[in-house]
């Protein structure tokens, strides 16, 4: 709304202002729907501050950030001095303080400013992990107490070499031949200890409920050790357990292969469209085999009495530098090995680092794409290489449980699953080479 006066004959506009209506309104409605949304959680656990309380805070802290710091700062120490009150209820109460209640009501304050600041991805997102926080309780408590004192010192000490020890390493290669990078090569440990700690995490929390999804999780972590621990179940109970020990390590080969594609995609992306087609036609061929040896009695079978897999965090000292060592050991022979006998040499040192860890082999190889030091169609070939020598080791690891069924079944899998992935691959290059 404006006004308008008329000065000898010329039409003059008097200062003008806006209200912006939706901007705010869009504002205030993100910290609302983001309050509820996390106090909806607290609602159903009959906690003193719900579902309306949270909204209050995340209003609350919206109207601060809308008005400048200076009140967003006042709103928040308003409802500090309004956690401080809820925490005395409780106290006289006799039901303890609500530590958790209180932060997550501190933290929706902050969500409520950046939401009346503008921001918008940010505020969902932290909405989004507080509430996942306040909902998963059980399962981090539980996982909490799992974790042995050994496992918990070692993340702290990797975490410790992580923060300190890398900002402290020289950048760029060390060596005449640039094949050792120690920054690169240790980001790339961090990198494979992460993805494994977190398959190792799901591997605690619900690998216990059957074979078949012990498998699986098992094999994100470590598909040798999860073969080789299915198969000892089988030759505990011979003519028992044969058919769903064969889907569990059906489902960690599977496992392994996704985790190999999935290290792929993160450091070289072009190196894994240049071998989808192999991954695609191994993963397939081991779902296939899944589906079709499926029974109908498989599930209370898989179901009672699970495996115990001795299975280490990936996520320790020995493990890190076990997987350094690898690494470090392969790109070199890899540089090494293309030198003296071309493409044939990074192919046999893949083969070869596929023995050991075939995540440290496809690292080693996609690393050495991303610098530019071999073609992305033969890291890509290499990955394919390095998973089909973890599949086929998987044979060996079986033969002395004692049980031929199973042997068979496997071998015929794993012959399977080869042939499929080394046609994938040869098909995969003479496509991309165009002829």
């Amino acid at each position: 709304m404006g006004y308008r006066v008329e000065r000898k004959g010329k039409a003059m506009a008097l200062p003008v202002e806006h209200w912006p209506y939706l901007t705010v309104f869009s504002r205030l409605a993100l910290a609302l729907a983001i309050g509820l949304f996390v106090g909806l959680e607290r609602e159903r656990r009959r906690k003193d501050a719900g579902l309306r309380t949270f909204g209050f805070a995340a209003l609350l802290g919206a109207i601060g950030g809308l008005l400048g710091e200076n009140f967003a700062m006042l709103n928040i120490s308003l409802l500090g001095i309004l956690i401080v009150f809820l925490n005395l209820r409780t106290l006289r109460e006799d039901k303890g303080t609500e530590l958790t209640t209180s932060a997550a009501l501190l933290v929706i304050g902050f969500v409520g400013v950046l939401s009346g600041q503008g921001h918008t991805l940010t505020p969902a997102a932290i909405g989004v992990m507080t509430a996942a926080l306040l909902a998963w309780k059980k399962p981090l408590a539980g996982f909490s107490i799992k974790l042995s004192d050994t496992e918990v010192r070692s993340a702290i000490l990797l975490a410790i070499l992580a923060f300190v020890i890398y900002p402290a390493l020289p950048e760029g290669s060390i060596d005449p031949w640039g094949a050792l990078e120690p920054r690169t090569a240790w980001v790339t440990v961090i990198l494979i200890a992460g993805i494994g700690f977190v398959n190792y995490i799901l591997w605690k929390i619900y690998g216990e409920r059957g074979i078949e999804l012990t498998g699986f999780l098992g094999g994100l972590v470590n598909s040798s050790v999860a073969t080789r621990e299915l198969a000892q179940r089988a030759k505990e109970m011979p003519g028992q357990m044969t058919h769903v020990v064969y889907r569990g390590i059906l489902l960690a080969m599977a496992a392994m292969l996704i985790r190999n594609a999935v290290l792929l995609a993160i450091f070289a992306p072009s190196a894994l469209r240049a071998s989808a087609l192999a991954f695609s036609l191994m993963l397939g061929t081991s779902a296939i085999l899944a589906f079709l040896s499926r029974r109908p009695s498989a599930s209370a079978e898989s179901e009672s009495n699970p495996p115990l897999l001795n299975l280490q965090s990936p996520f320790s000292l020995k493990s890190a530098l076990k997987f350094g060592l690898i690494l470090v050991v392969i790109q070199i022979a890899g540089i090494f090995g293309q030198q003296m006998l071309g493409q044939l040499g990074m192919y046999i040192t893949s083969l070869l680092g596929g023995l050991f860890s075939s995540s440290s082999a496809v690292a080693a190889a996609a690393a050495l794409a991303a610098r530019g030091t071999i073609s992305n169609q033969v890291a890509g070939n290499c990955a394919v290489i390095a998973s089909l020598t973890s599949v086929v080791i998987n044979l060996p690891l079986i033969v002395g449980v004692g049980n031929r069924p199973l042997v068979w079944r496997i071998a015929w899998t794993v012959g399977l699953v080869t042939v499929v992935g080394v046609l994938g691959a040869i098909l995969q290059t003479i496509l991309l080479s165009g002829i």
